[in-house]
């Protein structure tokens, strides 16, 4: 056979895993050894470097595809990182008495926030104990009885006068409930009813209102001259009371005084809020003595209420507590909210009536930037994306490094930082808040930033950019043996053994689509490691200690695919049922089967399709009838140019070309794209102006350039499993085989079935550098299109039937044919397909 297609061997469709060269036994030997970052070098150095860089706007970027392993690696990374880093300062907000709608912030030393808010907390309940006891003490009652005895003797002595007064006057005064009752006294000095008094002589009645008139005039002037004295009785009380009562809040505080004098950058902010506490206090010393007296019930409950309120503004809100940490804090924010993110503060059913003076600050939340003061922050740029205003926070926060929590979301939130919109009543302090952020995204999502939002991209100088895939060496197998270790360790799965692993990491080359490459989405892998292990419980239920064999891997790999390719079975099925034209055997002029790839996401399959060209005189050129329709996509379209360009160069000696040809996808509905078909369309048309058949048990994939070089393709396993598929539904005979780039050889992971159908000489892959190659392997025929043969051919005046002679021979038939017509436009060889 004159073709120079070269058929490949069993052995160069596969990469085959040695397990005896993996060095294990049990993957149970590897769970003590380190889980290295498996073939992400670069992104390794970037990712610490960035972590360790303790600069401003060294922020990271981690950009790779979803399953590579970037989050879990990052995390991993920023604990190391973090163990390494001091621990942070706790942040309290404390209630300001001067301005209590703006609470303070106050970092403190790991650890002293919480001894701060017991501190505080004890102050309060010793307070409510101890205030009441000294109150009710004998010292206490004994000191007061004798202030209010000396007030009752003048009190007393006042009232005599008074009574004296009324009586000199026919008149007498009555006490009730601290008012004074006059009443009119008759000629024995009997007290006169309302009737009696109406019925005294008119000269008797308007003396009864005169006296009545001076003696109101007596009790204003005793009740101004008995004020001072209550004034200056009350004032003695509450110097009795404050100097009882201000040795023990002056010892409740010594606590809280000993924290304060211990942090020598805050302590004087500490002491002075713990000056206003004592001043609150001691200016409520009412609040701490229990109420006794009319309506008691609903005065002590006031007074209760009251006293809480007070005690509550002198408690310590520790926002952020890192006590009883060993490092710097590291926070994955999986739902990042503008609450969540930022902080927020809950201000109750009554918001808008609130008081701000009464506010409490322990309605403060801390947000999770805030608790990763000092550490690390882990976010995805997808979800900052999804809340509407929450990445102009972030933006601004990146920007001015401070953060004040606020309330309720609005949509222009102010403060340095932003928060969660503008506060109806507190407006924390805003505090600077240190923390490296390592922002998750895709390629596209980078670049994306770098145009739409340089400003905030400049903040993330750090790329961490995981590789989708990986030269894979011993090291990166032996790594990935490691990686299946953990993995079983940490689900608690049976271990592998190495024929299993060897087969999980040929199934890796699989997914790389390369014999020298790995996969890096490791997320499949572990998928597969416990699918693998499902089989393996399953076929040893009772045994404990039975390792994952490789057909329990093979098992768990045919369970994904049942459970995916249901589409892909009944395509197939239409080719058994002849409603899908595909010849398998023979040969036909004009018409070849190529192969194709559906993607639904998550599965892939190949599918053979059918193209078919006609060719005729005429002065039209190539017609692509799917692009006429709307139906192909660019990068098709390209692929048809790019022929057009090479068949015109071809037959560029018998120019001008008189060709009306038209090229179609059979039974195609759903749309072509990609250029994986230029090849097997110059070969159909190639057929048809030659009039050689094509062997319709070869399949064809490859693209092509302007100099007629075949060049790779993707989805080449998907694509020659289709193929085979369909040729085993019906039976092989040893003629079936594939024709592919060369280029493409070293992406072959086939499926094992087709390694032994290649071995049996059943089936064959045939690869081809030059499309004359591949159209010498399917007509039989030498093609002459060799680079140079053209040109020496017609040197020679070689007259030796070629698929390169035969075809010019049409070509000359039918520019005769139109000149005879008169259709020949001189010197133009064909025209370039329309454009819409």
């Amino acid at each position: 056979m004159p073709a120079s297609a070269r058929a490949l061997s069993a052995h160069q469709l596969r990469l085959t895993v040695d397990p005896t060269t993996l060095g294990f036994a049990s993957t149970a030997e590897l769970t003590g050894l380190p889980l290295p970052w498996i073939g992400q070098e670069r992104a390794e150095a970037a990712a610490r470097f960035g972590l360790a860089m303790q600069q401003p706007d060294y922020h990271l970027f981690v950009l790779g595809d979803v399953g590579s392993g970037r989050a879990s690696l990052l995390h991993q990374a920023m604990l190391a990182e973090a163990a390494r880093r001091p621990v942070p300062p706790d942040l309290c907000y404390l209630h300001d008495f001067d301005a209590p709608e703006r609470p303070r912030a106050l970092r403190l030393p790991a650890g002293q926030g919480r001894l701060l808010r017991q501190a505080l907390a004890d102050m309060g309940t010793r307070l409510e104990a101890e205030v009441p006891q000294h109150l009710a003490g004998p010292a206490f009652l004994a000191d007061a009885a004798r202030i209010e005895q000396r007030w009752q003797v003048q009190e007393r002595e006042a009232l005599a006068a008074l009574d004296a007064f009324a009586l000199a006057r026919q008149l007498r005064l009555v006490r009730d409930n601290g008012q004074m009752l006059v009443t009119p006294l008759g000629p024995r000095g009997q007290p006169l009813s309302d009737a009696e008094a109406r019925v005294q002589p008119p000269e008797r009645r308007a003396a009864i209102e005169r006296d009545e008139d001076a003696l109101r005039s007596e009790i204003e002037r005793f009740a101004q001259a008995m004020r001072p004295l209550e004034r200056e009785r009350d004032a003695a009380l509450d110097a009795l009371r404050s100097t009882v009562i201000t040795p023990l809040v002056q010892q409740a505080l010594q606590a809280a005084r000993v924290i304060a004098g211990q942090q020598a950058p805050h302590a004087g902010r500490l002491a002075q809020w713990l000056d206003q506490v004592e001043r609150a206090l001691l200016g409520s010393i009412d609040l701490l003595e229990p109420y006794y007296g009319d309506n008691e019930a609903d005065a002590e409950a006031d007074r209760r209420d009251d006293l809480d309120a007070l005690l509550a503004r002198c408690r310590v809100n520790l926002a952020v507590d890192n006590g009883g940490r060993t490092g710097a804090p590291v926070i994955v924010e999986d739902n990042p909210q503008l609450r969540s993110l930022m902080g927020s503060i809950d201000h109750g059913a009554n918001a808008d009536d609130a008081d701000p003076g009464q506010a409490d600050v322990s309605a403060i939340h801390a947000g999770s930037l805030l608790r990763a003061h000092g550490g690390f922050i882990l976010l995805h740029l997808h979800d900052l994306a999804a809340e509407e205003g929450l990445w102009p926070r972030v933006r601004r926060f990146l920007r001015s490094r401070r953060l004040q929590i606020t309330g309720e979301a609005s949509a222009d939130g102010p403060g340095p930082g932003g928060g969660a919109g503008a506060p109806a009543g507190l407006q924390p302090e805003p505090v600077d808040v240190d923390v490296k952020i390592v922002l998750i995204g895709s390629v596209d999502e980078f670049y994306a930033l770098q145009d739409s939002d340089p400003e905030a991209a400049r903040r993330f100088r750090v790329k961490v950019d995981f590789a989708d895939r990986f030269i894979a060496t011993p090291a990166s197998h032996r790594a990935t043996a490691i990686f299946v270790a953990h993995c079983c360790a940490q689900r608690g799965l049976p271990h592998f053994g190495p024929e299993a692993v060897a087969l999980l990491i040929e199934q890796s080359h699989r997914e790389a689509d390369d014999q020298g490459r790995q996969s890096a989405r490791f997320a499949q892998a572990e998928a597969l490691v416990i699918e693998s292990a499902a089989q393996c419980r399953m076929r040893s239920p009772a045994d404990a200690t039975a390792l994952v064999q490789a057909a329990d891997v093979q098992a768990a790999l045919a369970a994904q695919r049942l459970r995916h390719n249901q589409t892909e079975e009944e395509l197939h099925q239409t080719l058994v049922e002849g409603e899908c034209l595909i010849t398998l055997h023979g040969a036909a002029v004009g018409q070849v089967n190529a192969l194709s790839q559906i993607d639904l996401g998550d599965y892939r399959f190949g599918f053979p399709v059918r193209i078919t060209a006609r060719s005729f005189a005429g002065q039209e050129g190539l017609l692509n009838i799917d692009r006429e329709v709307h139906m192909s996509g660019p990068i098709h379209d390209k692929g048809v140019l790019i022929l057009h360009g090479y068949l015109t160069a071809l037959f560029s000696h018998v120019a001008p070309l008189a060709l009306n040809a038209s090229i179609v996808f059979e039974q195609e509905y759903s749309g072509v794209e990609g250029d994986s078909a230029s090849c097997a369309e110059l070969y159909a048309l190639l057929s048809s102006l030659s009039g050689l058949p094509l062997r319709q048990g070869i399949a064809v994939t490859g693209a092509l350039n302007q100099h007629g070089e075949v060049l790779p393709v993707g989805g080449i396993n998907e694509k020659i499993e289709g193929w085979f598929q369909a040729c085993a539904a019906a039976g092989l005979d040893g003629t079936q085989g594939v024709l592919i780039p060369a280029r493409n050889q070293r992406h072959l992971m086939l499926s094992r079935p087709i390694l032994d159908a290649v071995e049996r000489g059943l089936f064959h892959v045939y690869t081809v550098q030059h499309v004359s190659e591949g159209i010498a392997l399917l007509t039989g025929e030498a093609s002459g299109m060799a680079p140079g043969a053209v040109l020496a051919a017609d040197a020679a005046d070689d007259v030796t039937q070629t698929v390169l002679s035969r075809a010019e021979q049409t070509l000359r038939a039918y520019r005769r044919a139109c000149q005879s017509a008169g259709h020949t436009r001189v010197g133009r060889a064909g025209r370039r397909p329309r454009r819409d």
